[in-house]
């Protein structure tokens, strides 16, 4: 695990305590079929003058502009997110490169910091995610749920070894419910996009593994509804009844497979081989299967995996 990627978990930790509160607004409904995913992003807009203007003093500044110009919901987020205390802990700011590198990790926590604020999630009851500067669901109602760790059963290769240490062998991570599945899952498909329209100015390992992060995460969610359905009928019901919800799971699959096609290119630097490996078992039959019964709707497998039929 690199030394980010252990900031990033105590982190986590921290947000993942906040305390509970009310939601507020309501997300769309799913579009009618067929649907394709898709986000506006210029990953060759011009930054120069950003890189050459940046320094310790302006990241904010530049964080903001960089993202005006080549990934608009990542500038949205950064100005909702303008006044948390807690960028300086995730940002690097010694240099333009080492700062795009971080904003991985930079991302992806402060998008915890807005999907957990007490002001829209309460903790197992319901919760919330920041998909797009024109989208966030909001109230998506979760009925609490059962220990993820329950899925280790159904994970029968090494492929996410790493991060199932974390998430589900861990004592106290183990036994987060549906609420740490979605919220991981949405930081995740915050933090791929934060490096993949930078990708050009990443040169360490501070963002290698965001798509192993996004696959792993989505491979969670499918494998709890397995679970959910199997071994919690009754808490099946539950979720299955639930429009947000149904729709959440449907815009994250569908995203999930966005952004890991765009990334694709930048394997290596933003994701190692086990993250399509993942990916190849989350297209599984029994995956598709449980999906396609929680949300209603048809997805397509082939190369345009960010769309329903």
């Amino acid at each position: 695990m690199s030394s980010p990627r252990s900031l990033r978990l105590v982190v986590v930790l921290l947000a993942l305590t906040l305390g509970p509160g009310t939601a507020t607004a309501a997300v769309p409904t799913a579009a009618a079929e067929p649907y394709c995913y898709d986000e506006p992003s210029q990953p060759t807009a011009n930054v120069s003058d950003l890189k050459a203007s940046f320094t310790a003093a302006n990241w904010m500044q530049t964080l903001q502009a960089v993202y005006k110009r080549r990934w608009p919901s990542g500038e949205a987020l950064a100005i909702a997110q303008a006044k948390d205390k807690y960028w300086n802990q995730f940002v690097n700011k010694s240099g333009f490169d080492a700062f795009a590198e971080s904003m991985m990790v930079a991302i992806h926590e402060e998008t915890h910091m807005w999907d957990l604020d007490p002001a829209r999630t309460r903790w197992n009851v319901h919760t919330a995610a920041w998909i797009t500067a024109s989208r966030q669901a909001t109230a998506v109602p979760l009925h609490d749920g059962f220990a993820r760790k329950e899925i280790l059963p159904l994970i029968r290769d090494r492929y996410s070894d790493s991060m199932d240490g974390i998430y589900l062998r861990d004592r106290t991570q183990g036994d987060y419910h549906l609420q740490g599945v979605l919220a991981e899952l949405n930081a995740g498909l915050t933090g791929l996009p934060a490096v993949t329209v930078l990708q050009e100015f990443i040169k360490g390992v501070g963002a290698s593994n965001a798509r192993d992060i996004a696959a792993t995460n989505l491979r969670y969610l499918l494998l709890y509804l397995r679970v959910a359905k199997d071994e919690h009928p009754a808490y099946w019901a539950k979720i299955k009844n639930e429009p947000k919800l149904r729709d959440l799971v449907l815009t994250q699959f569908l995203r999930t497979a966005y952004w890991l096609d765009k990334s694709a290119p930048y394997t290596g630097k933003l994701g190692g081989p086990n993250a399509d490996r993942v990916t190849a078992t989350n297209y599984a039959p029994e995956n598709i299967s449980v999906l396609e019964e929680f949300t209603g709707k048809r997805v397509r497998v082939d190369t345009q995996r960010h769309c329903t039929l």
